[in-house]
């Protein structure tokens, strides 16, 4: 071929036509990614429209290269015009302008555009792959306006997809087929970008194809290999730039940009890979093996061969064999049909018409309520340390711990105390301790506890199909569980900690009765049941369990002190009941004496203290205390002694007054005159020194006779009284 102005302006309207293509595919899925709400063909578009600068770069260098050649054509005829002038001595090379500036083109142009179409890649996909990631963090996603969205055209879209996939196809395998000659070997670059739009558009096709199927994740898929796409060729783009600088450069070639991708490049050429393919054969068998009559014959029948291997594979595809401890389901179209089958060979329509989904129902497997692979010690010693524990591991919020009635009574003493000096400092000091005051209420009511939550599961027998509508096991990006298992374990959490919020801390730590974790199994299990998970629980276990970090060390003083409570009170219980034997005789009758007391009280302070129903009340208390025998017993018996005898003396008193009546009434001066005599004599008789106070002395005679009392050993009476 002529390599003049002709053969480059040709190849720079092919670059041109390049260029109107790779705009109208990336406009295109653009457009329609934003109009139709398709994340995919969006970020396909990327793609498409970078290669805008490498079909801008081919246009410009094309045009310059027919420069060039046509100033070389009048440096031609200027030659043979003037063959002896010395103007032209020179080279042309070094007089040339636009020589000249195809040298710089190649040297800086291209070089520059083919970085720039890098740096649009690898900027466009990173900051595709952060917004994806962002979209599986619960708390970065609550943060964006766009999610990730699938088009409801989706027959639209494959229609665009693989349109735009053999479009530019062929125009690639055409502009690869002019890049044989040098003079457009340039549009290589061209051809590799096109081809890279096909590939790109297929994908997006294959993606809406599976959609049509209910595989709502394939389009995810698509787009992060779309992505990682982007990413090599633009690897490949950096790599081919290094490799330029160190490449030794032969006078009149023209260089490579960096661009040219090379496996693109067999892409668009996918006949250079046949004749490499057939050249690695022949230097296999070290002879040319593909010009034989066995391989020609191979070549000849490789369509029906090939078909009739698909025919035997389709007739394979349709019987599957579930193993006895298997389960499956006959699926057509991604719709679930039959009946569910178990140890036995199921004959289905051929793939991809139906296919079988087989699962291990009888396998147990384990869902990690926190951290995972972890090896705990035989004994957990609790300890406080700078450690905060693994990763992933929760706290839980517990109810605190219960209160005596007299600590109950004390802290609510405090804290009306604690409000009345609020109240009288101001306003003031009330808004700065409102935050302390609430988060003082809450430690009031809640404690903290650290805990490892493992669940065994499986399959629940008879349950696979509630098991698969339950949720699908599409895996997010950069998550490591399926949305089932996700789910589960969000429904597991809400469960555990809506159960453990309403539990002591004591019996958290140290359950009586029922053992909680049974209890929380049951929780559990009951909430997937409801939600139709088709999920039995096998065991629930917690093979770590403390308080939390910063309150461990208080626990061993607080363990000491519930010991020193507990003695108090077995001390103060062993003093009641012994006061109550002594006083009632047995623990028992004190306390039904002491309900009937409170009867008696609420009788008394109703129908009053002299009714009927208080006096019965009464008489049944005394006769259960005089049945005990015991101090009140006794006590009750020495009061009705006392009562007998002032009784009786009341009465001798009466009957002694009632005698001197009669006698009172016949002289009363007299029987008045007997009594005071009566008195003095009672009295006087232990009286030494006795004053008389009467009338007139001259009045009154008084005979007066000294005696003493004798002893009970007197002489004089042994002696006679003649001596």
């Amino acid at each position: 071929m002529r390599v003049d102005h002709f053969a480059y302006q040709q190849a720079t309207r092919v670059a041109g036509f390049g260029l109107l293509l790779q705009v109208t595919i990336g406009l295109t899925l653009l457009l329609f990614g934003l109009l139709g709400r398709d994340t995919s063909m969006a970020i396909g578009s990327f793609y498409a429209l970078s290669g805008i600068v490498v079909w801008v770069g081919l246009i410009v260098a094309f045009h310059q290269h027919r420069l060039e050649r046509l100033e070389a054509l009048e440096d031609d005829e200027l030659r043979e015009a003037a063959p002896d002038a010395s103007i032209f001595e020179a080279s042309r090379e070094e007089t040339g302008v636009a020589a000249k500036r195809l040298r710089q083109m190649h040297k800086w142009m291209l070089p520059i555009a083919s970085l720039l179409v890098a740096a649009i890649l690898i900027t466009l996909s990173t900051m595709t792959f952060v917004w994806l990631g962002k979209l599986d963090d619960p708390a970065s996603r609550a943060n964006l306006q766009n999610d990730f969205l699938v088009g409801n055209s989706p027959g639209w879209q494959i229609a665009i997809g693989l349109g735009f996939a053999i479009i530019a196809f062929i125009f690639s395998r055409f502009v690869a087929g002019m890049s044989q000659q040098s003079a457009w070997q340039n549009l290589r670059g061209g051809a590799g970008f096109m081809v890279g739009n096909a590939l790109v558009c297929f994908a997006i096709a294959i993606g809406m194809v599976f959609t049509l199927f209910e595989k709502t994740g394939a389009m995810r898929v698509v787009t992060q290999v779309i992505l990682i796409f982007m990413i090599a060729v633009s690897v490949e783009i950096i790599l081919n730039f290094i490799l330029n600088l160190y490449r030794p450069r032969r006078r009149g070639e023209v260089p490579r940009p960096a661009f040219d991708s090379r496996i693109l490049s067999l892409l668009a050429a996918p006949d250079s890979i046949v004749r490499s393919i057939n050249e690695a054969v022949n230097y296999q068998f070290g002879f040319d093996i593909t010009s034989s009559w066995g391989y020609q014959l191979l070549l000849r029948s490789f369509v029906w061969l090939g078909g009739f291997a698909v025919i035997i594979l389709l007739a394979l595809s349709t019987m599957v064999v579930v193993e006895p401890d298997q389960q499956g389901v006959r699926l057509r179209f991604g719709k679930i049909v039959g009946d569910v089958r178990q140890g036995e060979l199921v004959w289905k329509l051929p793939w991809p018409i139906e296919t079988v989904e087989t699962y291990d129902v009888g396998l147990v497997r384990e869902l990690f309520l926190g951290p995972a692979g972890i090896t705990y010690p035989a004994v957990s010693k609790w300890a406080a340390s700078d450690d905060k524990g693994p990763a992933g591991r929760r706290s839980y919020l517990v109810a605190a711990p219960k209160m005596s009635e007299e600590v109950r009574r004390a802290v609510e003493g405090l804290e009306s105390t604690n409000v009345a000096l609020d109240d009288t400092a101001g306003e003031d000091v009330q808004a700065d301790d409102a935050s302390g005051a609430s988060s003082d209420q809450l430690g009031g009511r809640f404690a903290l506890v650290d805990a490892d939550i493992v669940m065994r599961w499986r399959v629940k027998p008879g349950a696979l199909i509630d098991y698969l509508s339950f949720s699908t096991d599409e895996r997010r990006n950069r998550s490591f569980s399926v949305m089932r298992v996700r789910a589960l374990h969000s429904i597991a959490m809400r469960e555990i900690s809506q159960f453990l919020s309403r539990e002591p801390l004591d019996d958290v730590l140290s359950p009586k009765g029922r053992s909680l974790l049974v209890r929380l199994q049951n929780r559990v299990q009951k909430a997937y049941d409801e939600y139709g998970t088709g999920v039995e629980i096998v065991s629930l276990v917690i093979p770590f369990l403390q308080p939390a970090p910063e309150a461990v060390a208080s626990f061993e003083d607080m363990s000491i002190e519930k010991q020193n409570a507990r003695k108090i009170v077995e001390e103060a219980r062993r003093t009641v009941a012994v006061t109550m034997a002594t006083l009632v005789g047995d623990v028992d009758s004190a306390d039904e004496i002491t309900s009937l007391i409170l009867e008696l009280i609420a009788v008394e302070n109703e129908q009053g203290i002299d009714s009927e129903e208080a006096r019965t009340r009464r008489a049944l208390i005394e006769k259960k205390l005089i049945d005990g025998r015991a101090s009140a017993a006794t006590l009750i018996s020495q009061a009705r002694a006392r009562r007998w005898e002032i009784i009786t003396n009341a009465q001798e008193n009466t009957s002694d007054v009632l005698g001197q009546a009669a006698a009172f009434h016949a002289a009363p001066e007299i029987f008045r005159q007997r009594l005071v005599m009566d008195v003095l004599a009672t009295t006087l008789n232990s009286v030494r020194m006795k004053y008389v106070l009467g009338p007139d002395p001259e009045r009154v005679n008084l005979g007066i006779q000294m005696r003493e009392p004798d002893v009970g050993f007197n002489l004089d009476e042994y002696i006679p009284s003649d001596s």
